[in-house]
Protein backbone atom coordinates (compact mmCIF):
# COMPACT_ATOMS: atom_id res chain seq x y z
CA UNK A 1 0.00 0.00 0.00
CA UNK A 2 1.42 3.71 -1.09
CA UNK A 3 1.58 6.36 1.10
CA UNK A 4 -1.88 7.34 -0.36
CA UNK A 5 -3.67 4.69 -0.14
CA UNK A 6 -5.75 5.19 3.36
CA UNK A 7 -8.11 2.36 2.44
CA UNK A 8 -8.58 -0.10 0.22
CA UNK A 9 -12.24 -1.19 1.43
CA UNK A 10 -14.81 -1.15 -1.07
CA UNK A 11 -18.65 0.26 -0.59
CA UNK A 12 -19.93 -2.88 -0.27
CA UNK A 13 -17.10 -3.80 2.53
CA UNK A 14 -18.67 -1.17 4.89
CA UNK A 15 -22.47 -1.97 3.78
CA UNK A 16 -21.50 -5.25 5.44
CA UNK A 17 -19.83 -3.63 7.95
CA UNK A 18 -16.21 -5.49 8.12
CA UNK A 19 -13.34 -4.45 5.91
CA UNK A 20 -10.79 -6.59 3.39
CA UNK A 21 -8.89 -6.52 6.88
CA UNK A 22 -11.04 -8.17 8.66
CA UNK A 23 -11.84 -10.76 5.94
CA UNK A 24 -8.35 -11.45 5.62
CA UNK A 25 -7.98 -12.19 9.52
CA UNK A 26 -10.96 -14.07 9.99
CA UNK A 27 -9.67 -16.33 6.81
CA UNK A 28 -6.10 -16.82 8.18
CA UNK A 29 -8.31 -17.33 11.61
CA UNK A 30 -9.53 -20.16 9.87
CA UNK A 31 -13.09 -19.19 10.39
CA UNK A 32 -16.12 -17.05 9.30
CA UNK A 33 -16.36 -13.23 10.51
CA UNK A 34 -19.41 -13.68 13.11
CA UNK A 35 -22.88 -11.97 11.99
CA UNK A 36 -23.49 -9.04 14.36
CA UNK A 37 -26.85 -9.67 16.85
CA UNK A 38 -29.43 -7.12 17.01
CA UNK A 39 -29.52 -5.21 20.79
CA UNK A 40 -32.54 -6.52 21.93
CA UNK A 41 -31.83 -9.92 21.50
CA UNK A 42 -31.41 -11.78 24.82
CA UNK A 43 -28.21 -14.34 24.85
CA UNK A 44 -28.78 -17.80 23.47
CA UNK A 45 -30.29 -20.15 26.00
CA UNK A 46 -31.98 -17.65 28.17
CA UNK A 47 -35.89 -17.32 28.45
CA UNK A 48 -37.49 -14.35 27.20
CA UNK A 49 -38.08 -11.82 29.92
CA UNK A 50 -41.89 -11.19 31.34
CA UNK A 51 -43.47 -8.00 30.85
CA UNK A 52 -43.82 -7.91 34.43
CA UNK A 53 -39.45 -8.31 34.81
CA UNK A 54 -39.11 -5.63 32.35
CA UNK A 55 -41.51 -3.21 34.44
CA UNK A 56 -39.57 -3.88 37.48
CA UNK A 57 -36.24 -3.20 35.87
CA UNK A 58 -37.17 0.47 35.23
CA UNK A 59 -39.10 0.81 38.01
CA UNK A 60 -35.79 0.26 39.85
CA UNK A 61 -34.19 2.14 37.52
CA UNK A 62 -36.16 5.16 37.70
CA UNK A 63 -35.72 4.92 41.84
CA UNK A 64 -32.00 5.73 41.39
CA UNK A 65 -33.25 9.14 40.24
CA UNK A 66 -35.09 11.63 42.93
CA UNK A 67 -37.56 12.56 40.64
CA UNK A 68 -38.40 9.02 39.70
CA UNK A 69 -38.72 8.49 43.62
CA UNK A 70 -40.91 11.43 43.72
CA UNK A 71 -43.06 10.01 41.22
CA UNK A 72 -43.33 6.56 43.12
CA UNK A 73 -44.39 7.97 45.80
CA UNK A 74 -46.67 10.25 44.45
CA UNK A 75 -48.20 7.38 43.27
CA UNK A 76 -48.50 5.17 46.35
CA UNK A 77 -49.73 8.57 48.11
CA UNK A 78 -52.68 8.57 45.72
CA UNK A 79 -53.48 5.38 45.73
CA UNK A 80 -53.74 5.20 49.60
CA UNK A 81 -55.69 8.17 50.09
CA UNK A 82 -58.13 6.87 47.21
CA UNK A 83 -58.08 2.84 48.45
CA UNK A 84 -59.13 4.76 51.97
CA UNK A 85 -61.95 6.76 50.50
CA UNK A 86 -63.95 3.87 49.02
CA UNK A 87 -63.40 1.22 51.46
CA UNK A 88 -64.73 4.09 53.75
CA UNK A 89 -67.95 4.61 51.68
CA UNK A 90 -68.02 0.60 50.92
CA UNK A 91 -68.34 0.01 54.69
CA UNK A 92 -70.78 3.15 55.81
CA UNK A 93 -73.09 2.46 52.86
CA UNK A 94 -73.52 -1.18 54.13
CA UNK A 95 -73.74 0.05 57.56
CA UNK A 96 -76.44 3.07 56.84
CA UNK A 97 -78.48 0.26 54.79
CA UNK A 98 -78.35 -2.08 57.60
CA UNK A 99 -79.54 0.87 59.91
CA UNK A 100 -82.39 1.82 57.55
CA UNK A 101 -83.63 -1.65 57.64
CA UNK A 102 -83.68 -1.78 61.38
CA UNK A 103 -85.46 1.52 61.15
CA UNK A 104 -87.91 0.83 58.64
CA UNK A 105 -88.56 -2.59 58.00
CA UNK A 106 -87.26 -5.53 60.48
CA UNK A 107 -88.30 -4.13 63.48
CA UNK A 108 -91.58 -3.07 62.10
CA UNK A 109 -92.22 -6.44 60.62
CA UNK A 110 -90.90 -7.67 64.05
CA UNK A 111 -93.60 -5.65 65.79
CA UNK A 112 -96.28 -6.77 63.34
CA UNK A 113 -95.70 -10.48 64.07
CA UNK A 114 -95.68 -9.97 67.42
CA UNK A 115 -99.31 -7.81 67.00
CA UNK A 116 -100.69 -11.11 64.94
CA UNK A 117 -99.63 -13.38 67.85
CA UNK A 118 -101.39 -10.48 70.18
CA UNK A 119 -104.50 -10.24 67.85
CA UNK A 120 -104.98 -13.84 67.33
CA UNK A 121 -104.70 -14.65 71.24
CA UNK A 122 -106.94 -11.54 71.76
CA UNK A 123 -109.90 -12.96 69.18
CA UNK A 124 -109.28 -16.49 71.12
CA UNK A 125 -109.95 -14.42 74.34
CA UNK A 126 -113.14 -12.29 72.85
CA UNK A 127 -114.34 -15.31 71.61
CA UNK A 128 -114.85 -17.26 75.16
CA UNK A 129 -115.89 -14.61 76.72
CA UNK A 130 -118.78 -14.25 73.89
CA UNK A 131 -119.65 -17.45 74.19
CA UNK A 132 -119.71 -17.70 77.87
CA UNK A 133 -122.08 -14.83 77.63
CA UNK A 134 -124.48 -16.59 75.45
CA UNK A 135 -127.19 -14.95 73.77
CA UNK A 136 -126.25 -11.79 76.01
CA UNK A 137 -123.17 -11.35 73.71
CA UNK A 138 -122.35 -7.94 73.92
CA UNK A 139 -121.15 -5.62 70.28
CA UNK A 140 -117.99 -4.52 71.79
CA UNK A 141 -117.11 -8.21 72.78
CA UNK A 142 -118.20 -8.89 69.23
CA UNK A 143 -116.55 -5.85 67.96
CA UNK A 144 -113.55 -6.66 69.53
CA UNK A 145 -113.49 -10.54 68.14
CA UNK A 146 -113.75 -9.19 64.70
CA UNK A 147 -111.50 -6.68 64.87
CA UNK A 148 -108.61 -9.09 66.29
CA UNK A 149 -109.22 -11.03 62.64
CA UNK A 150 -109.14 -8.11 60.64
CA UNK A 151 -106.25 -6.71 62.47
CA UNK A 152 -104.51 -10.25 62.13
CA UNK A 153 -105.18 -10.69 58.51
CA UNK A 154 -104.10 -7.68 57.40
CA UNK A 155 -100.74 -7.88 59.08
CA UNK A 156 -100.67 -11.37 57.44
CA UNK A 157 -100.21 -9.46 53.82
CA UNK A 158 -98.47 -6.82 54.92
CA UNK A 159 -95.60 -9.44 56.54
CA UNK A 160 -96.22 -12.19 53.50
CA UNK A 161 -95.24 -8.94 50.96
CA UNK A 162 -91.97 -8.47 52.87
CA UNK A 163 -90.79 -11.64 52.88
CA UNK A 164 -88.36 -13.69 51.03
CA UNK A 165 -89.46 -16.31 49.17
CA UNK A 166 -89.52 -19.99 50.05
CA UNK A 167 -87.68 -18.21 53.27
CA UNK A 168 -89.11 -19.86 56.63
CA UNK A 169 -91.31 -16.94 57.47
CA UNK A 170 -93.19 -17.48 54.15
CA UNK A 171 -93.79 -20.47 55.42
CA UNK A 172 -95.25 -19.75 58.44
CA UNK A 173 -97.23 -17.07 56.68
CA UNK A 174 -98.85 -19.19 54.47
CA UNK A 175 -99.93 -21.81 57.29
CA UNK A 176 -101.69 -19.03 59.41
CA UNK A 177 -103.26 -17.91 56.10
CA UNK A 178 -104.75 -21.36 55.61
CA UNK A 179 -105.67 -22.06 59.62
CA UNK A 180 -107.74 -18.55 60.06
CA UNK A 181 -110.19 -19.34 57.78
CA UNK A 182 -111.27 -22.54 59.52
CA UNK A 183 -110.98 -21.04 62.97
CA UNK A 184 -113.24 -18.26 61.73
CA UNK A 185 -115.76 -21.18 60.97
CA UNK A 186 -114.94 -23.14 64.01
CA UNK A 187 -116.27 -20.32 66.21
CA UNK A 188 -119.01 -19.02 64.63
CA UNK A 189 -120.26 -22.62 64.69
CA UNK A 190 -120.19 -22.82 68.68
CA UNK A 191 -121.83 -19.03 68.57
CA UNK A 192 -124.27 -20.72 66.40
CA UNK A 193 -125.24 -23.56 68.55
CA UNK A 194 -124.47 -21.93 71.69
CA UNK A 195 -127.62 -19.84 70.91
CA UNK A 196 -129.58 -21.84 70.64
CA UNK A 197 -128.83 -23.85 73.76
CA UNK A 198 -127.04 -26.84 72.35
CA UNK A 199 -123.76 -28.36 74.50
CA UNK A 200 -121.94 -29.24 71.67
CA UNK A 201 -121.00 -25.51 71.42
CA UNK A 202 -118.75 -25.65 73.82
CA UNK A 203 -116.89 -28.84 72.05
CA UNK A 204 -116.56 -26.87 69.33
CA UNK A 205 -115.48 -23.74 70.81
CA UNK A 206 -113.17 -26.24 72.79
CA UNK A 207 -111.91 -27.56 69.15
CA UNK A 208 -111.65 -23.87 68.17
CA UNK A 209 -109.28 -23.31 71.07
CA UNK A 210 -107.51 -26.20 70.32
CA UNK A 211 -106.55 -25.02 66.75
CA UNK A 212 -105.29 -21.97 67.90
CA UNK A 213 -103.34 -23.39 70.88
CA UNK A 214 -101.57 -25.85 69.13
CA UNK A 215 -100.99 -24.63 65.37
CA UNK A 216 -102.15 -20.74 64.97
CA UNK A 217 -100.29 -19.59 67.61
CA UNK A 218 -97.06 -21.49 67.38
CA UNK A 219 -96.77 -20.50 63.97
CA UNK A 220 -97.50 -17.02 64.85
CA UNK A 221 -94.71 -17.36 67.57
CA UNK A 222 -92.24 -18.89 64.81
CA UNK A 223 -92.94 -16.05 62.34
CA UNK A 224 -92.17 -13.58 65.63
CA UNK A 225 -89.05 -15.43 66.72
CA UNK A 226 -88.02 -15.00 62.51
CA UNK A 227 -88.60 -11.32 62.44
CA UNK A 228 -86.36 -11.11 66.24
CA UNK A 229 -83.67 -12.91 64.56
CA UNK A 230 -83.60 -11.14 61.44
CA UNK A 231 -83.87 -7.60 63.67
CA UNK A 232 -80.82 -9.16 65.33
CA UNK A 233 -78.95 -9.42 62.04
CA UNK A 234 -79.59 -6.08 60.58
CA UNK A 235 -78.11 -4.57 64.01
CA UNK A 236 -75.44 -7.05 63.67
CA UNK A 237 -74.54 -5.71 60.44
CA UNK A 238 -75.17 -2.10 61.23
CA UNK A 239 -73.17 -1.60 64.41
CA UNK A 240 -69.38 -3.08 64.11
CA UNK A 241 -66.81 -1.01 63.52
CA UNK A 242 -65.66 -0.03 60.17
CA UNK A 243 -61.30 -1.34 61.28
CA UNK A 244 -60.74 -1.75 57.50
CA UNK A 245 -61.33 1.78 56.90
CA UNK A 246 -60.31 2.83 60.13
CA UNK A 247 -56.73 1.26 59.25
CA UNK A 248 -56.73 2.35 55.91
CA UNK A 249 -56.81 6.41 57.15
CA UNK A 250 -54.52 6.12 59.55
CA UNK A 251 -51.64 4.57 56.91
CA UNK A 252 -52.72 7.10 54.87
CA UNK A 253 -52.04 10.02 57.37
CA UNK A 254 -48.94 8.11 58.31
CA UNK A 255 -47.97 8.22 54.50
CA UNK A 256 -48.60 11.37 54.23
CA UNK A 257 -46.56 12.45 57.53
CA UNK A 258 -43.78 10.70 56.39
CA UNK A 259 -43.54 12.26 52.64
CA UNK A 260 -43.80 15.68 54.12
CA UNK A 261 -41.09 14.93 56.87
CA UNK A 262 -38.72 13.50 53.59
CA UNK A 263 -39.75 16.89 51.86
CA UNK A 264 -38.16 19.08 54.75
CA UNK A 265 -35.47 16.84 55.24
CA UNK A 266 -34.72 17.83 51.62
CA UNK A 267 -35.12 21.12 50.69
CA UNK A 268 -35.48 22.64 54.38
CA UNK A 269 -39.34 23.67 53.57
CA UNK A 270 -41.87 23.11 55.84
CA UNK A 271 -44.86 23.01 54.11
CA UNK A 272 -45.82 21.50 50.85
CA UNK A 273 -49.64 23.26 50.14
CA UNK A 274 -50.82 19.69 48.06
CA UNK A 275 -49.37 17.69 50.83
CA UNK A 276 -50.98 19.91 53.64
CA UNK A 277 -54.29 20.15 51.86
CA UNK A 278 -54.46 15.82 51.14
CA UNK A 279 -53.61 15.50 54.57
CA UNK A 280 -56.26 17.70 56.05
CA UNK A 281 -58.81 15.96 53.79
CA UNK A 282 -57.62 12.34 54.90
CA UNK A 283 -58.04 13.45 58.17
CA UNK A 284 -61.56 15.14 58.26
CA UNK A 285 -62.66 11.84 56.59
CA UNK A 286 -61.23 9.72 59.34
CA UNK A 287 -62.55 11.86 61.50
CA UNK A 288 -65.74 12.12 60.27
CA UNK A 289 -65.87 8.27 60.00
CA UNK A 290 -64.62 7.49 63.85
CA UNK A 291 -67.31 9.99 65.04
CA UNK A 292 -69.71 9.78 62.74
CA UNK A 293 -70.17 5.66 63.39
CA UNK A 294 -69.42 5.91 66.97
CA UNK A 295 -72.78 8.59 67.13
CA UNK A 296 -74.76 6.25 65.07
CA UNK A 297 -73.50 2.98 66.84
CA UNK A 298 -74.60 4.83 70.35
CA UNK A 299 -78.27 5.52 68.76
CA UNK A 300 -78.29 2.02 67.59
CA UNK A 301 -77.16 0.39 70.67
CA UNK A 302 -79.43 2.87 72.94
CA UNK A 303 -82.50 1.61 70.66
CA UNK A 304 -81.95 -1.71 70.95
CA UNK A 305 -81.66 -2.15 74.72
CA UNK A 306 -84.48 0.82 76.19
CA UNK A 307 -85.82 0.05 72.73
CA UNK A 308 -86.09 -3.89 71.38
CA UNK A 309 -85.80 -5.18 74.46
CA UNK A 310 -88.33 -3.73 76.03
CA UNK A 311 -90.85 -4.12 73.72
CA UNK A 312 -89.85 -8.26 73.36
CA UNK A 313 -90.64 -7.93 77.24
CA UNK A 314 -93.77 -5.77 76.99
CA UNK A 315 -95.03 -8.15 74.15
CA UNK A 316 -94.17 -11.43 75.95
CA UNK A 317 -96.03 -10.00 78.60
CA UNK A 318 -99.01 -8.80 77.04
CA UNK A 319 -99.51 -12.23 75.24
CA UNK A 320 -99.43 -14.21 78.64
CA UNK A 321 -101.97 -12.06 79.85
CA UNK A 322 -104.36 -12.77 76.94
CA UNK A 323 -103.44 -16.26 77.48
CA UNK A 324 -104.62 -16.02 80.75
CA UNK A 325 -107.68 -14.38 80.02
CA UNK A 326 -108.65 -16.87 77.78
CA UNK A 327 -107.45 -19.96 79.74
CA UNK A 328 -109.96 -18.03 82.85
CA UNK A 329 -112.76 -18.02 80.60
CA UNK A 330 -112.47 -21.80 78.96
CA UNK A 331 -112.40 -23.19 82.37
CA UNK A 332 -115.97 -22.27 82.70
CA UNK A 333 -116.62 -22.96 79.12
CA UNK A 334 -115.56 -26.68 79.58
CA UNK A 335 -116.53 -26.77 82.91
CA UNK A 336 -114.15 -29.59 84.30
CA UNK A 337 -114.45 -31.49 81.32
CA UNK A 338 -110.67 -30.44 80.39
CA UNK A 339 -108.46 -32.21 83.21
CA UNK A 340 -104.19 -32.66 83.23
CA UNK A 341 -102.20 -35.19 85.76
CA UNK A 342 -99.06 -33.57 87.11
CA UNK A 343 -97.45 -35.98 89.86
CA UNK A 344 -99.56 -37.19 91.66
CA UNK A 345 -102.57 -34.50 91.57
CA UNK A 346 -105.21 -33.70 88.89
CA UNK A 347 -106.01 -30.11 87.87
CA UNK A 348 -108.13 -28.27 85.52
CA UNK A 349 -106.52 -27.96 82.36
CA UNK A 350 -107.31 -24.47 81.98
CA UNK A 351 -106.85 -23.42 85.42
CA UNK A 352 -103.32 -24.92 85.56
CA UNK A 353 -102.51 -22.60 82.05
CA UNK A 354 -104.21 -19.86 83.85
CA UNK A 355 -101.28 -20.11 86.81
CA UNK A 356 -98.20 -20.71 84.38
CA UNK A 357 -99.27 -17.83 82.25
CA UNK A 358 -100.16 -15.38 85.53
CA UNK A 359 -96.30 -16.40 86.71
CA UNK A 360 -95.37 -15.24 82.93
CA UNK A 361 -96.98 -12.12 83.45
CA UNK A 362 -95.70 -10.97 86.89
CA UNK A 363 -91.90 -11.87 85.43
CA UNK A 364 -92.78 -10.09 82.36
CA UNK A 365 -93.85 -6.60 84.46
CA UNK A 366 -90.67 -7.14 86.50
CA UNK A 367 -88.75 -7.22 83.92
CA UNK A 368 -90.54 -4.62 82.03
CA UNK A 369 -90.17 -2.41 85.17
CA UNK A 370 -86.43 -2.83 85.31
CA UNK A 371 -85.80 -1.62 81.65
CA UNK A 372 -88.07 1.20 82.04
CA UNK A 373 -85.76 4.46 81.75
CA UNK A 374 -88.24 7.01 82.26
CA UNK A 375 -91.38 7.50 84.41
CA UNK A 376 -93.81 7.34 81.07
CA UNK A 377 -92.35 3.98 80.46
CA UNK A 378 -92.29 2.97 84.36
CA UNK A 379 -95.32 4.26 85.12
CA UNK A 380 -97.78 2.00 83.05
CA UNK A 381 -95.58 -1.34 84.29
CA UNK A 382 -96.33 -0.46 87.70
CA UNK A 383 -100.31 -0.29 86.85
CA UNK A 384 -100.05 -3.32 85.03
CA UNK A 385 -98.54 -4.88 87.98
CA UNK A 386 -101.24 -3.15 90.20
CA UNK A 387 -103.98 -4.62 88.09
CA UNK A 388 -102.40 -8.25 88.02
CA UNK A 389 -102.36 -8.61 92.04
CA UNK A 390 -105.84 -7.82 91.47
CA UNK A 391 -106.70 -9.75 88.72
CA UNK A 392 -105.53 -12.79 90.71
CA UNK A 393 -107.29 -12.48 94.31
CA UNK A 394 -110.69 -11.86 92.06
CA UNK A 395 -109.70 -14.83 90.13
CA UNK A 396 -109.15 -16.90 93.37
CA UNK A 397 -112.50 -16.07 94.27
CA UNK A 398 -114.06 -16.90 91.28
CA UNK A 399 -112.51 -20.28 91.13
CA UNK A 400 -113.07 -20.87 94.75
CA UNK A 401 -117.16 -20.63 93.47
CA UNK A 402 -116.99 -22.62 90.54
CA UNK A 403 -114.98 -25.58 92.46
CA UNK A 404 -117.69 -25.36 94.86
CA UNK A 405 -120.82 -25.45 92.33
CA UNK A 406 -121.37 -22.01 91.94
CA UNK A 407 -121.43 -21.49 88.48
CA UNK A 408 -123.20 -18.40 88.11
CA UNK A 409 -121.16 -16.30 90.81
CA UNK A 410 -118.58 -17.67 89.24
CA UNK A 411 -119.65 -16.37 85.81
CA UNK A 412 -120.28 -12.75 87.21
CA UNK A 413 -116.78 -12.94 88.76
CA UNK A 414 -115.28 -13.54 85.36
CA UNK A 415 -117.18 -11.52 82.59
CA UNK A 416 -120.02 -9.36 85.21
CA UNK A 417 -120.44 -6.02 84.66
CA UNK A 418 -118.64 -4.76 88.09
CA UNK A 419 -116.08 -5.85 90.22
CA UNK A 420 -114.99 -9.06 87.52
CA UNK A 421 -111.67 -10.21 86.54
CA UNK A 422 -112.63 -9.09 83.23
CA UNK A 423 -111.59 -5.17 84.33
CA UNK A 424 -108.73 -6.05 85.83
CA UNK A 425 -107.52 -7.86 82.06
CA UNK A 426 -108.60 -4.80 80.59
CA UNK A 427 -106.55 -3.22 82.36
CA UNK A 428 -103.50 -4.80 82.42
CA UNK A 429 -104.04 -4.59 78.11
CA UNK A 430 -104.34 -0.92 78.20
CA UNK A 431 -101.42 -0.26 81.07
CA UNK A 432 -99.25 -2.84 78.40
CA UNK A 433 -100.53 -1.34 74.93
CA UNK A 434 -99.58 2.45 76.24
CA UNK A 435 -96.55 1.52 77.36
CA UNK A 436 -95.71 -0.28 74.31
CA UNK A 437 -96.23 2.46 72.67
CA UNK A 438 -94.03 4.77 74.45
CA UNK A 439 -91.13 1.99 74.21
CA UNK A 440 -91.63 2.28 70.44
CA UNK A 441 -91.96 5.67 69.82
CA UNK A 442 -88.04 5.94 72.30
CA UNK A 443 -86.55 3.43 69.58
CA UNK A 444 -87.66 5.16 66.76
CA UNK A 445 -85.87 8.48 67.80
CA UNK A 446 -83.20 6.54 68.83
CA UNK A 447 -82.74 4.27 65.28
CA UNK A 448 -83.32 7.17 63.65
CA UNK A 449 -80.63 9.58 65.16
CA UNK A 450 -78.10 6.29 64.71
CA UNK A 451 -79.21 6.38 61.17
CA UNK A 452 -79.14 10.15 60.44
CA UNK A 453 -75.38 10.14 61.99
CA UNK A 454 -74.05 8.07 58.86
CA UNK A 455 -76.16 10.68 56.41
CA UNK A 456 -73.94 11.94 53.54
CA UNK A 457 -70.44 10.34 54.80
CA UNK A 458 -70.51 7.21 51.96
CA UNK A 459 -70.50 10.39 49.12
CA UNK A 460 -68.74 12.90 51.72
CA UNK A 461 -65.74 10.35 51.90
CA UNK A 462 -65.44 9.25 48.91
CA UNK A 463 -65.16 13.52 47.10
CA UNK A 464 -62.78 13.85 50.21
CA UNK A 465 -60.54 11.18 49.65
CA UNK A 466 -60.58 12.33 45.84
CA UNK A 467 -59.65 15.67 46.90
CA UNK A 468 -56.62 14.22 49.29
CA UNK A 469 -55.35 12.36 46.26
CA UNK A 470 -55.80 15.23 43.95
CA UNK A 471 -53.65 17.24 46.42
CA UNK A 472 -50.97 14.83 46.98
CA UNK A 473 -50.18 14.43 43.24
CA UNK A 474 -50.32 17.97 42.99
CA UNK A 475 -47.89 18.58 45.98
CA UNK A 476 -45.37 15.85 44.69
CA UNK A 477 -45.68 17.79 41.06
CA UNK A 478 -44.55 20.71 42.38
CA UNK A 479 -41.02 19.35 43.68
CA UNK A 480 -40.87 17.26 40.38
CA UNK A 481 -41.08 21.11 38.36
CA UNK A 482 -38.03 21.74 40.38
CA UNK A 483 -35.96 19.43 38.33
CA UNK A 484 -37.52 20.73 34.61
Amino acid sequence: MTMGEVSSDTPADKQHGTTRTGVRHAHHAGRPAPAPTPASAGRPGQPRRTAFAEGAERLRAAATTEPGRLRIIGAVLALLVVAFGAVTAWQTTDRAAAADDVLHSSQPLSSDAADIYRSLADANTAASSGFLAGGQETAASRDRYEKDISTAAAKLVTAAAASDPGSPSEAAISKLNKLLPEYKGLVERARTYNRQGYPVGGAYLRYANDKMQSEMLPAAEDLYKKENDKLRSDYGNATPYPWAAIALGVLALAALGWAQHRNYRRTNRVLNHGLVGATAFATVVLLWLVVGHSVARAGLNDSYDHGVRSLNVLHDARIASLKARGNENLSLVARGAETITVGDTTYDAFYYDFDKDMKALGKGLTEAERLADDKSGGEPVKAAEANMTVWKQRHTSARTEDENGNYQQALDKVIGAKGATGECFDSVDNNLRTAIAHEQAEFGQSAGDGRDAMTGLPIGAAVLAGLGAAGALLGIGRRLSEYR
